[in-house]
């Protein structure tokens, strides 16, 4: 299997070498190359190689960084020109983020030409910190850009938690700023847009959950789209069992009866899985949706448990219907989670109401 590493090889340098001197006169492909490849390059992981590239690129364009913009716009204009394109040019972001930080506006014309061949929601971090009005103000611009990539990076990029990226604290502390690109793209033609929307709508539910409920309400049967971009966006709060918007979706459990909920695998061996099942029945006498849910509380190195919920199912019970619902949860070792023998428990969630709990074991 191949690693993520070698989408940086020497075939990789070659024809890099090959676009960027028929694009931009004088380039030394020959010494690109030779230089690519040196430095430890063979010992070096991904995410090193990339940063070297970043740097060996620099050596071979224009100092004045806005003249480098324009090396890079006509190289990628090239590249574009042989069918290239993947994760392999994200350094031409790294280096907008690298070298362009004291130049906004060269940067500003780079990160909307360059996103639109590899996404730039990680460089455009540090300029959202160095120049808070600006950028804002700047993607909220974009966010009407003819681009859909240019549109998304104007959501994905404000994204108050954008996971592996730079934090924004102020985002965080107040997402105040970002709604308006929001509501511009909410019912965005693009879903590439509009899962980006998602994204930062649940980002700020983590820590203004009443922000997104009102936006929620507003944004309430706009569009199909739209409504799909509030639950989607809604997904961390339906999974904490939020009052508020289990209420705007009318989850109610009153009338949904759990029984025979069995675990029939007591004792779980780690690399083996949990195997249980549950009888799920609306009593009531009109329909009912369900939001189905499990939980696991898995047992930590101190002996404490930590709950991550699962989704199984949403969907509606007519009036007495009942159904039995079966699920595997894996205990397979993987590199994001470390597994503890010792008692675990797992829990059967209903349109946010944990209904009952069961302990099992897990051991060696």
């Amino acid at each position: 299997m191949a690693l993520i590493k070698d989408i940086y090889s020497e075939t990789f340098y070659r024809q890099f070498a090959d676009a960027a001197a028929a694009a931009i006169p004088g380039f030394n492909k020959k010494q690109f190359v030779q230089k690519a490849l040196s430095n430890g390059f063979k010992d070096m992981e991904w995410k090193h190689r990339m940063k070297h590239t970043t740097r060996i690129l620099y050596l071979f364009l224009s100092p004045d960084f806005g003249k480098a913009v324009q090396q890079i716009e006509a190289l990628i204009t090239q590249l574009r020109k042989k069918g290239e394109a993947g994760l392999a040019y994200i350094f031409f972001a790294d280096y907008i983020e690298t070298y362009g930080l004291d130049h906004l506006d060269a940067s500003i014309e780079a990160l909307e030409f360059v996103t639109q061949f590899i996404s730039c929601e990680f460089a455009v971090r540090p300029f959202l910190l160095k120049y808070p009005r600006p950028m804002l103000k700047q993607m909220l611009k974009w966010s009407k850009h003819r681009s859909e990539h240019v549109r998304r990076l104007a959501s994905e990029g404000s994204r108050p938690r954008l996971p592996w990226a730079m934090a924004i604290p102020y985002l965080k502390q107040d997402p105040t700023p970002v709604l308006p690109i929001l509501e511009n793209l909410k019912n965005d033609p693009s879903e590439y847009v509009r899962r980006s929307v998602a994204n930062n709508l649940n980002d700020i539910a983590k820590d203004h959950p009443d922000t997104v409920i009102r936006i929620a309400a507003a944004w309430k049967g706009k569009s199909k789209e739209t409504d799909a971009v509030i639950k989607h966006g809604s997904r961390t709060l339906l999974k904490q069992g939020h009052t508020a918007i289990l209420q705007h979706y009318g989850l109610d459990a009153s009338a949904i009866a759990i029984s025979e909920f069995l675990i029939h695998t007591p004792s779980v061996q780690i690399g083996q899985h949990l195997e249980f099942s549950v009888t799920v029945a609306n009593k009531g006498k009109a329909p009912q949706t369900v939001r189905l849910e499990y939980a696991v509380y898995y047992c930590k190195a101190n002996g404490s448990l930590s709950k991550k919920v699962f989704k199984i199912s949403e969907r509606d019970y007519a009036p007495k219907e009942k159904n039995l619902v079966s699920r595997r949860q894996s205990f397979k070792l993987i590199t994001t989670r470390t597994f503890y023998a010792g008692q675990h428990q797992v829990a059967i969630i209903v349109n946010g109401q944990e209904k009952i709990k069961q302990a099992f074991q897990l051991t060696h």
